[in-house]
């Protein structure tokens, strides 16, 4: 297709390259499409320019924001409008009105942030809050955990203003009965042939809604009103219940009613004013309440809702089996006691804390009385942010198990009556049952709604018809109860089919035309909702698809490569900005860019190790497939993931793309050769060695700026980058001089790693760590190994890399113990023994290797560690006050923890120690000093770290465990870092 009318008028971007295309060709749904083009707009006259397109070529346009939808909404044959880098503006806040004006790609939870300074804070709560956007949430009309307060969006939204599909600009908001019966008026005197669009839209809702008949076809057939959460098709059942058609309605008539749950198919929203809510009651707590079965549960539930919560949350036993093994969530679920079948969560507010826990005491009698449940811990403060953290984590959890087997959105939007909840629920599971499948049961039973979600393999024929099936036997339930078939997460092109039966066959065809009377050429995100393809077409997995096995240095577990990256389900949570906190994923958080997020890399690697053309094909599998990684695409996707490891503990699905990109570029480079920079940074340890001979020839090339500068273009690293130094001799032959000073200690014995930054550069700083063990009672000794071979994994090189994990686990595993642990001064080097090595050695040397890896600790773990041994006296340390700013580093994160870190240098009685709410630094190891990645490294620190160290005053440490972190705080603020060891040895009295 010729863009070239787009192209040549649009300020923003427009794509249709391969590479974009795919990367939109998947949400979070199980749908996947190849759009036509991608389209960027940089203001409202762009979205002009592709309506006007759209109807001359015949095209949809889908709207997109975070694209985290899960009913395949964002997912078609158009083009794709990403409105989330620009329409990004809150535009004006009134307090006294409580509302706010916006647009549509604010995100909800960076909403609430700019809101805090006024009081207020915008209620709907979705699981994906720190990254969806309020448009999305006006699309899909989103509820989340406390809509049993709060509602959806739909009962915040004010008005909206846009353009219809003919281009025209319209806002539509609340009229009064004598204002909309005056348009209604007006709009009857004019001629046929010169109604405006706006004008047949009005006419055809009130010719419409004024049919006593079609009024009664909508309350008989519509979901129960009784069901706050209803999204079964466009709401023309709430705009029935507004005035003038029902006169004792409490509200007027306002389109929005309408435009919330629409998709996206009826306008184009460029503004949005929503009502916002005061600040709730300070006081809160959560219940978390344990049941021996589902059933329990739910009739708990109906008890918990006499109690007026803010939300009633359930998470069965598979989703706390997940929890087990993710990273993150394993610290979320501390008060889990026992394996309930079920949790019931239920958070209760206040005036006061006397008044809430009166409330949960009161509750939990009532519910032991009825015979429900065996344990109930009450959680306040930081602990009820851990426990909605882990309720919110459920989604992407489900993508875990292992194989191609997966718990499947289908029927995970059901709602109804919250009476009717527990016959449902016995009722679904009986007929999953019969289909010999498991069902997952998590999310809003306090609305009456519960995400169940099937195992089912959507590569199989029979997984595919499987797929259909289910949701037609769940069709039929819902309507036997006049539930709603979705909840909250929409129709889409998942259960549109099924409207029909929901509605009747009547009231579907007044969709149908309210569609085509909107939209008469499907300009706006065709085929959802109404006449939609066949549901369980166009998905992700094509029937009969394969799972091809590839040969690789890594092992995956349960997995293998392909099956790591599927994963991935879309979720976004990679979508994260440094607003909303964590690491992952830095680059996404500096450009805001699709391509750029974690997601975007397992879609890509995905579609690589799967897809020929856009087809399914694995004719040129041959052997360990190495045809598939020689993809110059996929490498150009992956080139800004920064190693940072974030996504493997925030990634709820713990896709670990620090791995799936060694692995590929591993396979990339046996094809193409490793480039000579790489070479480079990866034998920095050789080439440190060979500079340690003349240390003051190698330090005279990189102080002196301009040889620096043209020393960094020649090796292709960036003329602004500074370059580490050489120190006058080795920690090694440093430590070999003094070792008899060090190897006595009445606390224990340690065994100190030597890594290549630290024996080389850091000197000073091993130096340190050495005497601050030995002052502090413990001997130290550094045990023959080799170099860790961080450098050879970060570039691909995973040869070199194995065989040095082969070295050292083969000279270390018999001395390392937890009494005698290995202690690590870098972070990437030491925790390569407990992130790499296990999975990375020879078969025969994994044991070993995972042995070793549970003792090899940073040294804050093992300070931290003896600390709780009470083996370690702060009586030793100044009272002097100090304030530190500590920035962590990535894999520190990821793998470990900063808790231990904060709680050595927390030793000296009075250091006060304040954690820098920074993601990753930019620097990730080589990754700033590169030419192409230095601008992003920069951008990155920018985001927190480099303002919040710029602002502290001299006398403030500036601590960072990380070489790169340090040095990249250096280039990028002046100010020098401390690592935490060099903190507490000067503390020392």
């Amino acid at each position: 297709m010729n863009f070239s009318q787009i192209t040549n008028n649009f300020k923003g971007k427009f794509l249709n390259d391969n590479i974009t295309k795919t990367l939109y060709a998947t949400d979070a749904s199980a749908y996947r499409e190849i759009p036509l083009a991608v389209a960027f707009p940089e203001n409202e006259e762009d979205i002009k320019t592709l309506i006007k397109f759209a109807n001359k070529k015949k095209v949809t346009l889908i709207p997109r924001t975070a694209g985290t939808s899960l009913a395949g909404q964002v997912v078609g044959k158009g083009i794709i409008v990403d409105v989330s880098k620009t329409f990004t503006k809150i535009l004006e806040v009134n307090k006294e009105e409580s509302w706010v004006r916006l647009q549509p790609a604010v995100v909800r939870d960076e909403l609430n942030h700019h809101l805090k300074d006024f009081d207020l804070f915008f209620g709907p709560e979705t699981s994906t809050a720190n990254r969806a956007m309020v448009g999305g949430m006006v699309g899909n009309n989103s509820c989340g955990t406390n809509s049993v307060y709060y509602g959806s969006t739909r009962d915040h939204l004010l008005s909206v203003k846009g353009f219809l599909s003919d281009g025209s600009e319209v806002e539509f908001k609340s009229l009064t009965t004598d204002e909309f019966e005056e348009i209604i008026e007006k709009k009857r005197v004019i001629p046929t042939a010169k109604l405006t669009l706006e004008d047949k839209i009005y006419l055809n809702v009130f010719d419409t809604l004024s049919n006593s008949e079609v009024a009664e076809e909508i309350r008989e057939q519509f979901p129960k009103r009784t069901i706050s959460r209803r999204n079964t098709g466009y709401a023309i059942d709430e705009l029935l219940e507004t005035k003038p058609f029902t006169p004792t309605a409490k509200d007027d008539f306002n389109f929005c009613k309408l435009i919330a749950g629409s998709e996206g198919t009826l306008m184009f929203i460029t503004e949005i004013k929503i009502h916002v809510n005061e600040m709730p009651p300070k006081y809160k707590c959560v219940v978390a309440g344990h049941f021996e079965t589902i059933d329990d549960s739910l009739k708990a539930n109906i008890i918990a809702l006499k109690y007026n919560p803010s939300a009633v949350e359930l998470m069965d036993h598979y989703i706390l089996e997940c929890t087990k093994a993710n990273k993150e969530q394993m610290a979320n679920r501390f008060f889990v006691e026992g394996d309930p079948k079920a949790l019931l969560c239920i958070e209760l507010f206040g005036e006061s804390i006397e008044i809430v826990k009166e409330q949960a005491a009161a509750m939990e009698v009532e519910m032991r009385a009825a015979g429900y449940g065996y344990h109930f811990p009450i959680l306040f403060g930081d602990d009820i942010k851990k426990v909605w953290t882990l309720r919110k984590a459920g989604l992407g959890l489900l993508s875990n198990l292992p194989g191609d087997e997966k718990a499947v959105p289908v029927i995970e939007d059901t709602a109804v009556d919250v009476n009717d909840l527990p016959a449902f629920i016995e009722e679904f599971n009986v007929t999953m049952a019969k289909r010999g499948l498991s069902c997952v049961h998590y999310a809003h039973a306090g609305s009456g709604e519960l995400h169940l979600r099937p195992i089912i393999n959507l590569k199989t024929k029979e997984g595919n018809q499987q797929f259909r099936d289910v949701a037609q036997d769940i069709s039929t339930l819902v309507k036997k109860y006049k539930g709603s078939l979705s909840g909250e997460h929409g129709d889409g092109r998942l259960r549109a089919e099924f409207i029909p039966q929901q509605i009747g066959e009547k009231n579907y065809q007044l969709l149908r035309k309210l569609k085509y009377t909107w939209d008469p050429y499907g300009v706006f995100n065709a085929n959802k909702i109404v006449d939609t393809p066949a549901m369980n077409e166009m998905l992700r997995y094509e029937p009969g698809q394969i799972t091809p096995k590839f040969e690789t240095v890594f092992r995956f577990k349960d997995q293998d490569i392909l099956q790591h990256a599927e994963q991935c389900n879309g979720s976004g949570d990679c979508r994260k900005t440094e607003i909303s906190g964590g690491t992952m994923c830095p680059s996404f958080m500096a450009t805001k860019d699709e391509k750029h997020t974690t997601r975007a890399r397992a879609n890509i690697l995905r579609e690589a190790l799967t897809r020929e053309n856009g087809m399914v094909s694995f004719e040129n599998i041959v052997g360990n497939g190495e045809d598939r990684f020689d993809n110059k695409e996929v490498k150009e996707v992956l080139d800004l993931c920064l190693l940072c490891k974030g996504c493997k503990s925030e990634c709820p699905s713990n896709v670990d793309m620090a791995k799936l990109k060694m692995e590929f570029m591993y396979h990339y480079q046996k094809k193409n050769g490793v480039p000579v920079r790489s070479k480079m940074i990866a034998n920095f340890s050789k080439m440190s060695k060979l500079g340690a001979i003349m240390p003051s020839a190698y330090n005279f090339i990189f102080k002196n700026e301009p040889i620096r500068r043209l020393a960094n273009k020649v090796v292709g690293f960036h003329p602004d980058r500074t370059m580490p130094l050489l120190h006058s001799t080795t920690l090694l032959s440093w430590y070999k001089k003094n070792a008899s000073q060090f190897q006595n200690g009445d606390k224990g014995k340690v065994y100190l790693f030597c890594d290549e930054f630290s024996n080389y550069n850091d000197v000073t700083i091993g130096q340190t760590a050495i005497k601050l063990l030995s002052k502090l009672g413990y001997a130290v000794i550094i045990p023959d190994h080799v170099d860790s071979g961080r450098p050879y994994l970060s570039k691909g090189m995973l040869d070199e890399g194995k065989e040095r994990a082969n070295l050292n686990v083969e000279m270390l595993h018999e001395l390392i113990s937890e009494e005698t642990p290995l202690i690590g001064i870098e972070p990437s080097c030491i925790l390569a023994f407990r992130d790499d090595y296990p999975e990375l050695v020879n078969i025969e040397l994994a044991e070993k290797a995972e042995k070793l890896a549970k003792n090899a600790l940073m040294i804050d773990e093992f300070i931290a560690r003896e600390i709780d041994k009470k083996k370690l006296d702060k009586s030793i340390f100044t009272d002097e006050e100090k304030l530190i700013k500590l920035h962590g580093h990535c894999q520190q994160k990821a793998v470990s923890s900063m808790v231990p870190t904060k709680k050595m240098l927390s030793l000296p009685p009075n250091y006060n120690v304040q954690l820098i709410p920074s993601g990753c630094c930019g620097m990730s190891g080589s990754f700033g000093y590169e030419k192409e990645h230095y601008d992003i490294s920069m951008k990155i620190g920018e985001l927190v770290l480099f303002p919040t160290v710029r602002e502290q005053p001299e006398e403030v440490i500036i601590a960072a465990p990380g070489t790169s972190c340090r040095h990249q705080i250096h280039d990028g603020t002046g100010r020098k870092a401390l690592h935490p060891v060099e903190v507490l040895w000067g503390a020392l009295r």
